[in-house]
């Protein structure tokens, strides 16, 4: 067949911009009641989610995505046993940490119970049953209203939301105020590991935002990133808590704390850790210039 014989979906990342892939089938489509979901299988990356017309993770590449958003916290904590899920409907951060054979309690709060069920049927090998480990624990609720009420504190908070858009269902899971008290559900040591924005230089306001605004409450905050190529740009991460002595934890002693789960991973190790948080030049600049803050009654639309 001939390129325009295809069924197409456009993903938009700005008025100007935007990436286009060809569809072979789609799965599933339909609005919740917080956003749209579509899962599509496409010719280059496999199959696809995507929520309110954003890619969240490819079968191509989202091994690489969740595993470095769920390995670098754990390693550097180094012994976490009670660990939080903010989103993560796909399950495949479950599917990491569920690899972690002294993790006692993994609680997941996503608050959209029709993304998690049609995940759980359409994507298999993200979640690989780790919905079915008897650590778990999922609650379908805002995880701003759960962490508001519960007394339970946490080694790691795990936040693997949509963007802080206006419009969307996170918009409040990203806030100086929310991020104070997040601090204050943490166990002494604990650390929060959040997904954060492209990397790229026309995309980092996000991230900036995000950064600035954990470092009104949290002494140490530190970005890191890696290339995802179905996103087509370098992903930030960032990671608030750890102190200076655990973040020289070098790759000898990474491989070392991995252990036996090392030889399950396709992507993370020591020397991709440390790779992992060395920042391009004009990047730290960036993120030194822009000085944004996320509040509650000023959210930022991006």
């Amino acid at each position: 067949m001939k390129p325009l014989e295809w069924n197409w979906y456009i993903e938009y990342t700005s008025a100007h911009h935007g990436y286009l892939y060809a569809i072979k089938k789609t799965l599933f489509s339909d609005e919740t009641p917080f956003q749209r979901v579509d899962i599509v299988d496409t010719f280059t990356y496999g199959r696809l989610l995507v929520l309110d017309g954003k890619t969240q993770s490819a079968e191509f590449d989202e091994h690489i995505y969740h595993e470095a958003l769920v390995h670098p916290a754990a390693m550097l904590h180094n012994g976490p046993k009670e660990v939080m899920i903010m989103g993560g409907g796909e399950g495949a951060v479950l599917r990491e940490l569920c690899r972690y054979p002294q993790l006692e309690q993994i609680v997941m709060v996503d608050i959209d119970s029709k993304v998690v069920q049609m995940c759980r049927e359409h994507l298999p090998e993200w979640h690989q049953g780790a919905f079915e480990d008897s650590r778990v624990e999922l609650l379908h609720q805002d995880a701003r209203a759960y962490l508001e009420g519960t007394n339970r504190k946490f080694d790691i908070i795990y936040s693997d939301l949509t963007e802080p858009a206006e419009e969307g269902p996170s918009k409040l899971l990203f806030t100086k105020e929310f991020y104070k008290m997040v601090k204050t559900k943490l166990n002494p040591g604990g650390i929060l590991a959040v997904q954060a924005g492209g990397f790229s230089l026309d995309y980092l306001t996000i991230h900036a935002a995000i950064r600035n605004t954990m470092e009104l409450a949290f002494d140490s905050v530190r970005s890191y990133h890696t290339f995802i190529p179905s996103f087509d740009c370098s992903w930030g991460y960032i990671i608030a808590g750890v102190k200076p002595d655990q973040l020289a934890v070098g790759r000898a002693e990474i491989d070392r704390r991995l252990g036996a789960i090392a030889g399950q991973l396709k992507f993370y190790d020591g020397e991709t850790h440390e790779g992992m948080f060395c920042l391009p030049k004009d990047v730290r600049r960036a993120l030194q210039e822009d000085q944004t803050i996320i509040e509650d009654d000023k959210p930022v639309d991006f």
